[in-house]
């Protein structure tokens, strides 16, 4: 081979080495910009200002230990400290809605901060958004066995735990299997815990409540938070700083 074609070689490489490169960036962008509408999963544009947030900006540290959490009969998480009832702040989630990951990743800590320093009480609202399949299904079953869990800190590390295992939204994923083994990960010590993932009890439950939701909130994507009900813009939300500040200011 003469060094032209070495040349030529080497640079056909590099430039596959390139393109590659930015396929997965490619990629990797349109993953984050994924988000839940309520029938179809949709891509939004890159140049969003939430997704620059979320991109540029760093979760906060845990500042102190969980404040107490009650899981209500309805399915609704409450994390606040005793007495703390405003400002309100309703997380509107879906297990398996990859926008949400994302925000529970950068935002999801700050949260959890606010309510253990009393400046906020912090409602949950795991829903099932997905119409299709394998989506709602994988949805369904990841929000029916959260609701087999009735200690607080226990569904906590459990939801966040879900998080962190999410499946991608074209496959099968949030098994029976899977969701029992990550109930012990996260200490869950009820006895029928097993039974009640593995039965799906809760299935009708978590879509009634679902719909229950959607149409009171007027819910069109997830996430959705909102501030003594209004809804946060999402570029505050998935940025921790700008987060932190407007509900620091409702709380004066």
């Amino acid at each position: 081979m003469s060094k032209g074609e070495r040349t030529k070689t080497k640079s056909a490489r590099e430039k596959i080495k390139e393109q590659q490169a930015a396929a997965r960036a490619r990629d990797k962008r349109r993953r984050l910009v994924t988000y839940v509408t309520a029938g179809a999963v949709a891509v939004a544009a890159v140049g969003l200002g939430w997704l620059y947030a979320a991109t540029t900006s760093s979760p906060e540290e845990a500042s102190a230990g969980l404040a107490p959490i009650t899981v209500q009969t309805d399915g609704s998480v409450v994390m606040a400290q005793n007495g703390v009832t405003k400002p309100v702040v309703d997380i509107y989630e879906d297990f398996q809605c990859p926008a949400c990951k994302e925000a529970e990743r950068v935002s999801g800590q700050t949260f959890k901060n606010l309510a253990a320093e009393g400046k906020a009480k912090v409602v949950y609202h795991p829903i099932t958004i997905f119409s299709q399949d394998p989506t709602k299904s994988n949805s369904v079953r990841a929000g029916s066995a959260a609701r087999c869990i009735a200690d607080g800190k226990q569904w906590m590390a459990f939801h966040d735990l879900l998080f962190k295992n999410q499946p991608a939204e074209t496959v099968e994923g949030f098994t029976n299997d899977q969701l029992v083994e990550w109930g012990k990960e996260a200490g869950v010590t009820a006895p029928d815990f097993q039974q009640c993932v593995t039965s799906g009890k809760n299935a009708q439950a978590q879509l009634s409540y679902s719909e229950k939701i959607m149409t009171e909130q007027k819910l069109n994507s997830t996430p959705t938070v909102k501030l003594n009900g209004t809804e946060i813009d999402n570029q505050v939300v998935f940025s921790p700083e700008q987060l932190r500040d407007a509900i620091t200011k409702a709380a004066k």
